[in-house]
């Protein structure tokens, strides 16, 4: 049974109408097809109008998704012979972080990306996608491998940040997203990045200093949760859809300041109205920028890439 946000209530009782009416629909009754029909044109019409103005808040409400598209649901779709790889070599294996060995259309790559599980039992499994230490030197072993068999580097991120708990600070948080940032910055291959869902924090970027950035069409990409935000400034986390609106989290604002560089469309309504095609059109939009990425020189590709990230800093945000 589909899972329906707030704001799309109009649409659910059109769409619960439209699921009656066919339930209703047997030999020997009267045709409703035209009633089904007229029904499904309004429901659509709504859903477009709807999502043609989602504020920020909505479209973090939209990122957050419980049906959306994770990151394992990428790799499955995307990379074939998928070799999962696991463990820092260090301390243990994070779930949170997962990557490995696989083909992107026909190019050997490695891939990473932050997994937050689709139901309870793999949402503590995977700690609800907010990565320990030990998963950002996971990442970071995987980009230093993948530099030395030169394969490209995709990673998927969606995340809300990084786990914010004691033993993970005592095992060296910071220190560990600064080392998994750098590996970004370092890596001699050319490295694409996307933000699928949230892209939370240093937790985020830690994955996602890439020579290209992307992102979901709703997905969200900041320096803290809306949230966490409005807690610091308001001392009130219900003031979170003004922080979202103030903080320019949205990829159309991310794309107009220059911090990413392109935005994939997904199909009306989110990418968990119709998975397999907001997947074809992210497989499209990889391709596109690695492509041109795959001839460069490892010396150019860092040096791009450092310039990129710190040209940002001269923005007037």
């Amino acid at each position: 049974m589909r899972q329906y946000l707030e704001f799309e209530k109009p649409i659910a009782e059109l769409e619960a109408k439209i699921e009656d009416l066919r339930q209703m629909t047997a030999p020997g009754e009267i045709n409703i097809a035209d009633e089904v029909a007229r029904l499904s044109a309004k429901a659509d019409a709504q859903l477009k109008a709807i999502y043609a103005k989602l504020t920020p808040w909505q479209k973090t409400l939209v990122a957050r998704h419980a049906e959306r598209p994770k990151a394992a649901s990428v790799i499955g779709a995307l990379i074939e012979d998928f070799t999962p790889l696991a463990g820092d070599r260090a301390f243990a294996n994070d779930a949170a972080v997962i990557g490995g060995m696989g083909k992107f259309r026909g190019t050997a790559v490695m891939v990473i990306g932050t997994e937050k599980g689709t139901d309870t039992e793999t949402r503590i499994k995977h700690n609800f996608g907010m990565a320990k230490p030990e998963g950002y030197r996971k990442a970071k072993r995987l980009m230093e491998l993948a530099g030395r068999f030169n394969m490209p580097i995709l990673t998927f991120v969606d995340t809300s940040g990084a786990f914010p708990g004691i033993e993970a600070e005592a095992r060296g948080q910071a220190e560990a997203i600064a080392r998994g940032i750098e590996a970004c910055l370092s890596a001699p291959v050319p490295l694409v990045a996307t933000i699928i869902g949230e892209g939370g924090s240093g937790g985020a970027i830690a994955l996602a200093a890439g020579n290209v950035v992307l992102m979901y069409e709703h997905a969200i990409y900041s320096v803290i949760s809306p949230e966490g935000c409005a807690s610091i400034l308001w001392r009130d986390a219900a003031q979170a859809p003004v922080a979202a609106e103030a903080m320019r989290i949205t990829a159309q604002d991310l794309k107009r300041l220059g911090l990413i560089d392109e935005i994939v469309p997904e199909p009306l309504g989110g990418a968990h109205r119709a998975p397999d095609i907001a997947l074809e059109a992210l497989g499209n939009a990889v391709e596109k920028q690695l492509a041109p990425l795959k001839g460069q020189a490892p010396e150019a590709l860092k040096a791009r890439r450092r310039e990129k990230f710190l040209a940002m800093g001269k923005i007037g945000l």
